[in-house]
């Protein structure tokens, strides 16, 4: 018999954050999270996004023993703002059993009546910048720390659920030896004084601070015609800029601006930490933080995490002057493969940022849709 409660106690959250760990144990792919970093994500008065969304935990249970977990999430901003009648659904973990799963997405589906709202659609997580999808190719691919990993009979218990795909999303790989410099090295001086625009380098996060809040109002101006974008909000902003960026190396950061100091684009990369989780296997004490601070200093392999270009200047190779930057510095430090976080199938103008350095598909997800 299969049994769901509603997690109302730090100790039901805990044993939420801590069900996965079972679940891959022996998983060579799968990057385990931070848990204390996760139950903060999860605390309203911690996480500004409860400032305008709402979630609910739900575990399932078989025989005594934890089989399956999921969050509800209702996102009023997406609700009310753009009118889309959402249910969202997060953090979705089960055994190989599709009752389990039929039990914990009823759950969501009966929220979502109750709220009058039109589908549910999932995996997602409270914003824009939580992770996204289901894994359905790549299984055997290392995952990174912003995106979810799963068995694949995620994609299986879905569809014979009635779900079905509404978004993809592609992660690409290449080496960094496909970034040769004269594709780009010509042209930067020749954009940089057409649209008199300047990089910025930066040695401290000190240097960094004054530019984050541009940035992010910069990534909510080039991502907003994206199929169902929700804005970054300032509370957000100071969460991210408290929690992220003093933690990645200052000169992984990349602005462009125009004469008048405005930003036009922005790129932020991060050292792979993939590794360095794994062993740390949840904890930063006694020894998961001294793993993570030498990846953050000698991991061979970066992921892109953001990208971002202002509407009037996509299009006109600025993007151009942002890898002239970081073939800096990759090559002084060794870097050898680039990774790329997921990227939605429609979006056409990243994909074409990208071609020239020839990357390989390595990993699809999507998100699933049904009807309530």
């Amino acid at each position: 018999m299969i049994t769901i409660k509603e997690v109302f106690t730090k100790r039901g959250l805990k044993q939420f954050v801590k069900f996965p760990f079972g679940l891959y144990k022996g998983n060579p792919y799968w990057v385990p999270p931070i848990i204390k970093d996760e139950l903060a994500g999860f605390d309203t008065s911690k996480n500004p996004a409860f400032n305008n969304a709402e979630a609910r935990f739900f575990i399932a249970y078989k025989n005594d023993e934890i089989v399956g977990r999921v969050v509800a999430i209702i996102n009023w901003t997406e609700i009310k703002q753009q009118g889309l009648k959402k249910m969202r659904f997060g953090w979705f973990d089960v055994i190989d059993d599709i009752a389990v799963s039929n039990a914990l997405l009823n759950k969501v589906y009966e929220i979502g009546k109750q709220h009058q709202l039109e589908y549910i659609e999932g995996p997602v997580g409270f914003t824009n910048l939580d992770k996204v999808g289901v894994l359905t190719e790549g299984f055997d691919e290392l995952g990174t720390m912003i995106t979810w990993y799963n068995h694949p009979y995620y994609k299986e218990h879905l569809e014979q659920l009635g779900f079905v795909k509404e978004k993809g999303y592609l992660e690409f790989r290449f080496p960094f030896k496909n970034v040769k410099p004269e594709f780009f090295k010509k042209v930067v001086q020749i954009i940089k004084k057409r649209y008199q625009l300047k990089a910025l380098n930066f040695t401290t996060t000190k240097e960094i601070m004054p530019y984050v809040d541009r940035m992010f109002d910069l990534f909510n101006e080039s991502y907003a015609k994206l199929s169902s974008f929700v804005p970054v909000s300032e509370a957000q902003k100071a969460y991210f800029k408290k929690k992220y960026i003093g933690f990645i190396n200052p000169e992984y950061i990349q602005f462009v601006t125009d004469k008048d100091d405005n930003l036009v684009a922005f790129a932020i990369v991060m050292p792979s930490f993939s590794e360095a989780l794994q062993k740390a296997n949840g904890r930063l004490f006694p020894f998961g933080i001294f793993h993570l601070l030498k990846a953050k200093k000698h991991s061979k392999d970066v992921i892109f995490y953001l990208i971002g270009v202002h509407p009037d200047y996509q299009n006109k190779g600025v993007h151009a002057i942002i890898f002239d930057q970081y073939y800096e510095v990759f090559t002084k430090k060794g870097i050898q493969q680039c990774i790329r976080t997921p990227e939605l199938e429609d979006n056409t103008a990243i994909h074409q940022i990208w071609k020239t350095f020839n990357p390989e598909i390595k990993k699809k997800r999507c998100t699933y849709r049904k009807n309530i």
